[in-house]
């Protein structure tokens, strides 16, 4: 191998999608953490994470009332997509930007990069709306784990299938969302934690259904299916 191969940067081995969406949480983490330690934007920028929350982050009463209401206005709505790029800490917003970088680029190889975007706005929808539905906790969602989850989701379909085409034992590719809902359960036994993981499981299993959709090819082939029919 070359020397030129490990000059290359970081991102420009990631596909471009992923190295956005990534860029996208760092850079509001970072200006609301500058803001907070009052290297920017002066005192009032002490409580922009709490404004931010406020204003982009998902509430489940909120669902009820649209629903109810009829109201289905873009202010509204735009909660289901922003809540995933607010965060409470940097050490929330770091985990996150891993999850979205190691199985995003494993995703994205595969698939590519609209399959990425889709995958990762579909289940933040996905997994806000069972949040809302299951718990109807008042806390807001935010943090974009139930967004990682469904790449987390993507990556297992891969692994499931490759694994069951080699004729190995194909449900071995559940043992790191298994592992994860592991940490989950020792941490809800010894420690206070919210509701959070209903909305991380609601996006992993879209994750998983939504993926064999996005293999290349897979509308053409359903479509040559129904004409035969």
């Amino acid at each position: 191998m070359q020397d030129d191969d490990y000059a290359q940067p970081f991102f420009n081995a990631l596909p471009p999608a992923v190295a956005a969406l990534a860029l996208a949480i760092l850079a509001v983490e970072v200006l609301l953490t500058l803001g907070a330690k009052g290297i920017i934007g002066g005192p009032q920028a002490i409580g922009w994470r709490l404004e931010a929350i406020q204003e982009f982050g998902f509430f489940s009463p909120l669902l009820a009332w649209v629903v109810e209401t009829g109201n289905w206005s873009p202010e509204h709505l735009k909660r289901f997509v922003t809540y995933p790029f607010v965060h409470y800490g940097f050490t929330h917003a770091a985990f996150v930007i891993v999850f979205l970088l190691a199985l995003g680029k494993l995703v994205g190889e595969v698939f590519g990069n609209i399959a990425v975007i889709v995958i990762f706005f579909a289940c933040g929808i996905f997994g806000a709306v069972i949040y809302a539905g299951l718990t109807g906790d008042d806390r807001p969602l935010i943090g974009g784990f139930p967004s990682a989850y469904g790449l987390i989701g993507a990556y297992t379909f891969i692994l499931w299938v490759r694994l069951k085409s080699t004729g190995q034992n194909e449900y071995q590719a559940f043992s790191l969302i298994g592992f994860l809902m592991g940490l989950q359960l020792f941490f809800g036994i010894f420690f206070e934690v919210g509701m959070d993981w209903v909305a991380e499981v609601a996006g992993f299993v879209f994750g998983f259904v939504i993926t064999p959709a996005l293999v290349p090819g897979a509308f053409g082939r359903l479509l040559d299916r129904m004409r035969q029919r």
